[in-house]
């Protein structure tokens, strides 16, 4: 026979029981808590409530190392260690667990059922016991009864505590059976076992992509709705990801973090300096599998792999020619729309722009004139500049109407780096443009 309770949906085994529980609905609680405010109806209910704030676990078990905040907890733990049942007599009927009283068993058994009678008043969450409840409540009253022995940070969850009071301990429960690393929380422990396992459980709604973390999905998935929710204070950029923001503030402000220790270079992200590290140890990680050569970078590796597969995903707009390189699309860009007039006085080349018949010059090593309309202009041409020797080639002139535009120098010297200033028009009647190809810091 059992007793149930008017104010509550609990149930006793006998009428000692029920009259003891109604204590706690008709008692006065005079006993209240200095930290939260929460009253108790004697001071025994505000002793084990203390122990919430300060962690104390008073209960030690004989046969292992836990502690409890409660006799009756350990009573209970105990009996994992006597495999005692007798003291279990509410049996499950749908599965071989036992509880010690009816209310434990009618917790329980709502995992069968489904049942969640316990309702949020502030959301539409409902639960399936009392306790799950009380601890959804806090996300509404903002409540945080767990505190921190080490610092003052405090929890709404206990679970929460013991997770943070890791970083004060430095135990590491959760170790990877692969590599044996350690982690202070299981979330870490689990996303840290899908880098052995390949598994990746956060699908892209909008294409076949797969990633191992939901912050990664998240960060993908911007890449389809365009969204930007990082600005830069400065200019006017906005990027997908709080990383790459970062790492284009420091353009601003020229920092550059990420130093060389076998040179003086610097950069402004960790992965630019990965990739120049293996310049000094040689190491190509990026191995083809279609022939023998080897990449030092990812970037040099993908286009690689185009010779292989024949991809060209940089299409020309204005004739649909497609190019393996981003590179090789901007060569070909410039013949579009423009005459080549410019033609070599000491050979059979011509060219669309005056500055590549300029630089084509530097392979007779003679003066070449502008080809320009109503201009007597001479470029003087030089060599090639080698190391700390600068070469300056000045063109000046009161009317230069020729259509010249920002000049570009490529030089195929791997020793040698270039620093260009661009064209610089001062008003219509004036040109004045410098090119200075110098040794590069």
């Amino acid at each position: 026979m059992t007793e149930e309770t008017d104010q509550c949906n609990k149930t006793f085994s006998g009428s000692g029981e029920l009259k003891r529980h109604l204590k706690m609905h008709t008692s006065k609680k005079t006993y209240q808590c200095n930290d939260c405010g929460k009253a108790c109806p004697s001071n025994s209910h505000l002793i084990r409530h203390l122990r919430t704030h300060s962690g104390e676990k008073p209960y030690q078990c004989s046969q292992c190392d836990k502690s409890f905040s409660q006799n009756s907890v350990l009573v209970k733990h105990f009996r994992t260690h006597t495999g005692e049942k007798s003291k279990k007599p509410y049996k499950c009927s749908h599965c071989d667990k036992a509880f010690a009283d009816n209310w434990g068993l009618e917790n329980h058994m709502r995992t069968h059922t489904g049942e969640k009678p316990y309702h949020c008043s502030h959301c539409d969450m409902a639960f399936s016991n009392n306790s799950a409840l009380r601890t959804h409540l806090r996300k509404h009253t903002g409540e945080k009864p767990y505190h921190c022995n080490h610092c003052v940070k405090t929890f709404s969850y206990y679970s929460g505590l013991v997770s943070h009071q890791r970083i004060h301990t430095g135990e590491k429960p959760y170790n990877c059976r692969y590599c044996g690393k350690g982690f202070s929380y299981n979330t870490s422990f689990v996303t840290h076992l899908r880098t052995h396992t390949g598994e990746k459980p956060y699908q892209c709604s909008h294409c076949e992509k797969a990633f191992s973390r939901n912050e990664e999905l998240n960060s993908h998935l911007r890449t389809h709705t365009g969204e930007k929710p990082y600005k830069c204070s400065i200019c006017d950029k906005a990027f997908t990801q709080n990383s790459i923001l970062n790492s284009h503030m420091r353009t601003h402000s020229g920092e550059r973090p990420y130093k060389c220790n076998q040179c003086d270079k610097s950069f402004i992200q960790n992965s630019n300096l990965k990739s120049h590290m293996r310049t000094h140890t040689g190491e190509k990680p990026y191995q083809c599998n279609h022939c023998d050569k080897a990449f030092s970078n990812n970037s040099g590796f993908i286009s690689h792999l185009r010779s292989h597969t024949g991809n060209k995903p940089y299409q020309c707009s204005y004739c649909n020619k497609s190019y393996p390189t981003c590179s090789e699309l901007i060569r070909h860009l410039n013949t579009h729309n423009l005459e080549k007039s410019y033609q070599c006085s000491h050979c059979e080349k011509i060219f669309s722009e005056n500055i590549d018949l300029i630089n084509h010059m530097t392979t007779h090593n003679v003066e070449e004139k502008c080809q320009g309309v109503n201009s007597d202009i001479n470029f003087i041409q030089p060599k090639l500049a080698v190391k700390n020797e600068p070469k300056v080639i000045e063109i000046i002139s009161n009317k230069h109407n020729c259509s010249m535009k920002e000049p570009k120098v490529e030089v195929m010297e791997e020793k040698i780096d270039i620093v260009i200033n661009t064209v610089i028009v001062k008003d219509e009647d004036e040109f004045h443009s410098s090119l200075i190809i110098e040794n590069g810091k």
